[in-house]
C-alpha cells in the first residue's frame, strides 16, 4: 500500500487550449491588459502558483491588487468553460489510460491530488473524469495559500503519510523541487509540460504506473 499524490495539468489532462480561450475572454472583458494568452504560454506557466502566473502573464498590469482581480476573473471564466464541457469532450483532453489506471491503482493504494491551482479545479477534474470515488482527498494552492511543497506536507500530516511510502507524480521542475522540500520521491511524466533532470523514476505513459504499484 502506497500513497500516490498526483499533479493535474500535464499529468492527468491537458486543458490548455480551453483555458487559453477562457482567460483571453476574461482579459478582454477586464479591459486593462493587452496580454495575448495561448495554450503554449500556459504550458510554460501551469505548475506555478496563481499569483506568479498572474505576474508572468499580465506584465502590463502593475498593481498586484489588479492582477489578483484579473486572475480571479480568469479562473471564473475557466471554471465556467470547463464545467460546461461534456464527458466526451473531457475524454479528449484526459491523457490516455488515466481513468482506467487510476481505478486499478486505487485497489491497492491511496490516491490524492495536490496542485498549485485555484479552489474547485481538482473537483472539476474528478467530475469530468468520473474519478471522485477513487481520489481520497485533494489540496491546492487555493486551499492552503502555500507553495506546493508545503501543501504536500500538509496533506501528508493530515493522513499520517511517511516519505517511505509516499510518491508524487508530476511533470515539471517545480513539482520535482516541491517533492525535494517535502522529502518524498518524484515520478516524472515525460509526456507533460516540463523537463526534469534527475527524477526518482520517469514514465512515458500514465499506464506504466500500474506495474510500479500493482
Amino acid at each position: 500500500m502506497c500513497n500516490l499524490i498526483f499533479d493535474i495539468d500535464g499529468t492527468l489532462w491537458n486543458t490548455t487550449e480551453i483555458v487559453a480561450v477562457a482567460w483571453q475572454e476574461a482579459a478582454n472583458a477586464y479591459g486593462k491588459t493587452g496580454a495575448h494568452i495561448t495554450a503554449d504560454l500556459l504550458k510554460k506557466e501551469f505548475g506555478k502558483t496563481m499569483d506568479v502566473i498572474a505576474e508572468d502573464i499580465f506584465t502590463d498590469v502593475p498593481s498586484p491588487d489588479d492582477r489578483q482581480t484579473l486572475i480571479e476573473l480568469c479562473c471564473r471564466y475557466e471554471h465556467s468553460k470547463l464545467h460546461s464541457i461534456t464527458h466526451e469532450v473531457a475524454d479528449g483532453i484526459i491523457f490516455p489510460g488515466v481513468k482506467a489506471t487510476l481505478r486499478k491503482l486505487a485497489v491497492n493504494n491511496d490516491l490524492y491530488i495536490v496542485s498549485n491551482c485555484q479552489k474547485g479545479y481538482p473537483e472539476l477534474f474528478t467530475d469530468k473524469s468520473v474519478t471522485e470515488d477513487v481520489i481520497k482527498d485533494h489540496l491546492c494552492f487555493g486551499d492552503t495559500g502555500t507553495p506546493k511543497g508545503e501543501t504536500i506536507k500538509t496533506l501528508m500530516d493530515r493522513y499520517g503519510m511517511t516519505p517511505e511510502d509516499t510518491y508524487y507524480i508530476g511533470d515539471t521542475l517545480g513539482d520535482f523541487e516541491a517533492c525535494n522540500k517535502a522529502g518524498i520521491r518524484f515520478i516524472f511524466c515525460r509526456y507533460g509540460f516540463g523537463e526534469v533532470p534527475s527524477p526518482y523514476k520517469a514514465i512515458d505513459s500514465f499506464t506504466e504506473l500500474e506495474k510500479m504499484f500493482s
